[in-house]
């Protein structure tokens, strides 16, 4: 059996050795390393494939998310309204740009933004909302841009962990990360989608924006050495956009990989009483970026060690939420009352997941979890 990995790119690349290998020498051939043909392909590909009218590729997610706010002249003080329950990056632009975050409850079955703990939250200072598609299921998008458009809101969807999801809107089916104003996304290898270095994109139907945003990602200039507004230097590697092309073209199948996977997780651990498994919302498709239980009356920690004695790997997202971060101290915010979250990040385990996964391995890691749990 081959050891068992969060996530095996090596033997992804393996699958789509050949295309890759020429789509990056013909990158080297080319020379045209910064804003290179693959660049703008990959653009057009990813505007295809979302059905969405603008893609503005960019240097990673964290940059994405930084570009959107950018782009909407928010002002020091102004307030951002985000789950506690995610990565780093979603809350950490917030406080770059000096804005307040404001951080709100998430739902226990789905883990992403709980539309009523927003809509209290709301306030005459808050001006944007940025709700997370979790772990790869997405956050309901349709209730939440019925919140924001009653408040004349901005919603930025942070789509990091959920492309090629689907969302069935009221609108009809779209693509997680197109149904708000603005969607960001993240190419970090171990994404769904993933590069083979950093990569990140935008994207917006709405053409205003589109053109202020492409401005920002480049010096803020539209006409070269003509600059409008401040901006950042924020670029795709056409290498990476190279690679990109390809991977997309995969991406369906990486999906039903993925999803094949927590199907059998999901038989081998149902009906127990200490394991609840991911949750699956009829309104999308979860696309699996990570399989996290939450375990009730279970050592999490112990369970996390025992894992790691068998070589088998397994992550917790996240043991701290971003209202406990020292980082957001001088905001007070963990004086903020978020009971679910707190009782999430004391339970929640993710295990291995990626599209390369064999039985073999599958049943190892739920024979060792059950043992454990079992005792």
């Amino acid at each position: 059996m081959h050891p068992i990995q969060m996530v095996d790119l090596k033997g992804q690349y393996h699958k789509i050795k050949a295309e890759v290998d020429e789509a990056v020498l013909n990158v080297l051939e080319s020379t045209a390393f910064i804003n290179g043909k693959a660049v703008q392909e990959f653009a057009t590909n990813l505007s295809s494939y979302l059905g969405v009218k603008h893609v503005i590729p960019c240097a990673n997610g964290t940059d994405a998310l930084q570009i959107a706010m950018m782009a909407l002249d928010l002002q020091p003080g102004d307030e951002v309204i985000t789950p506690s329950f995610t990565f780093i990056a979603t809350t950490e632009v917030i406080a770059l740009l000096r804005l307040t975050p404001v951080f709100v409850e998430v739902d226990p079955k789905t883990f992403c933004m709980d539309p009523a703990a927003l809509e209290k939250a709301i306030t005459p200072r808050t001006k944007a909302i940025v709700p997370v598609h979790l772990y790869g299921h997405a956050a309901p998008i349709d209730e939440i841009m019925t919140i924001a458009n009653k408040h004349n809101l901005i919603v930025i969807e942070d789509n990091a962990q959920a492309i090629g999801g689907d969302y069935y809107s009221k609108n009809g089916k779209k693509k997680t990360g197109t149904v708000g104003h603005i969607g960001t996304t993240s190419f970090f290898p171990s994404k769904n989608l993933g590069a083979y270095g950093d990569g990140g994109a935008i994207f917006t139907n709405d053409d205003s924006l589109a053109d202020k945003m492409k401005m920002i990602a480049n010096h803020g200039q539209r006409k070269r050495y003509y600059y409008e507004m401040v901006g950042c230097n924020s670029r795709l590697d056409t290498v990476q956009a190279a690679v990109l092309n390809i991977k997309l073209k995969h991406l369906d199948e990486y999906i039903k990989a993925r999803q094949s996977v927590a199907d059998f997780y999901d038989r081998s651990f149902a009906g127990h009483s200490k394991i609840t498994t991911p949750h699956r919302a009829s309104y999308c498709s979860h696309v699996f970026h990570q399989y996290t239980l939450v375990l009730n009356e279970v050592d999490r920690d112990g369970l996390n060690a025992f894992l790691a004695e068998q070589k088998i790997p397994s992550m917790i997202y996240y043991p701290v939420p971003g209202h406990h971060q020292q980082m957001f101290a001088h905001y007070d915010t963990a004086k903020v009352s978020l009971p679910v979250t707190d009782w999430l990040t004391e339970r929640v385990i993710s295990l291995p997941i990626h599209t390369e996964m064999d039985h073999e391995q599958l049943n190892l890691i739920t024979s060792k979890v059950l043992e454990y749990i079992n005792g």
